[in-house]
């Protein structure tokens, strides 16, 4: 995915953290950043409705697993906005359409199965598209940013893994 020039746009220079970072890099990031927070509302918005509507026997361990993880997710999308900030950019909402799920819509009459593998899936792609933007983060010398997304991406993997473990069918 190829950043939007328009993703970000820059705050006051008075505000900017000037701690080494080119800022061309600091831009780069910014834009991948934004990307990153729109998929994480994205998948928070998505694990919302799995919470809402999954019926099963397992019913209520699957409804605590997703509120737990819909909190992580609003915690970690206040920590990507903050970064974002640091950078010296305003965080982007794209007029609001950071908050409609992309490519997701769930059948209120799917298996819990379904549901689950449809949230371990969104969380795979999330982990793989972090892992892109760490890996570009960590060549620009911004370990910060590298740090933040390890940390996420390590949040990805542990979600797909819990929610695979609360499936009944292989």
């Amino acid at each position: 995915m190829k950043p939007n020039p328009s993703n970000v746009s820059p705050i006051s220079r008075k505000d900017v953290v000037k701690t080494g970072l080119a800022p061309e890099d600091r831009r780069v990031i910014s834009e991948h950043l934004s990307e990153i927070l729109e998929e994480s509302y994205s998948l928070l918005v998505k694990t919302q409705i799995v919470h809402w509507n999954v019926r099963s026997g397992a019913f209520l361990s699957i409804h605590e697993l997703t509120e737990k993880q819909y909190g992580e997710l609003f915690a970690a999308i206040d920590v990507i906005a903050e970064r974002i900030l640091a950078l010296g950019f305003h965080v982007p909402s794209k007029q609001g359409s950071v908050l409609s799920p992309t490519g997701f819509s769930v059948d209120p009459k799917s298996s819990a199965d379904d549901m689950l593998e449809l949230l371990a899936s969104a969380h795979e792609s999330c982990a793989s598209r972090a892992r892109e933007i760490a890996e570009e983060a960590e060549e620009k010398s911004d370990f910060v940013t590298h740090d933040l997304l390890t940390e996420r991406i390590g949040a990805h993997e542990k979600a797909i893994w819990m929610l695979r473990a609360h499936k009944t069918q292989g």
